[in-house]
């Protein structure tokens, strides 16, 4: 029972050909449930709003 108490290393490629072959199965067996695409797309927003230039006005400019 004591031997299998540590986890058994995996290579970083290997664990991402698991994740992937995991993602690809998700997605042929159509369960698209993931947090990501419960809402479904939604329009970008800018997230800076851009602010008229006062300098004119401050600077008391023509």
């Amino acid at each position: 029972m004591s031997e299998n108490n540590e986890p058994k290393k995996v290579s970083l490629q290997d664990a991402i050909r698991e994740k992937l072959a995991q993602k690809k199965e998700q997605a042929n067996s159509g369960n698209q449930s993931s947090a990501y695409f419960e809402g479904g797309p939604k329009a970008m927003k800018s997230q800076n709003n851009k602010k008229p230039n006062n300098q004119r006005r401050r600077t008391g400019g023509s």
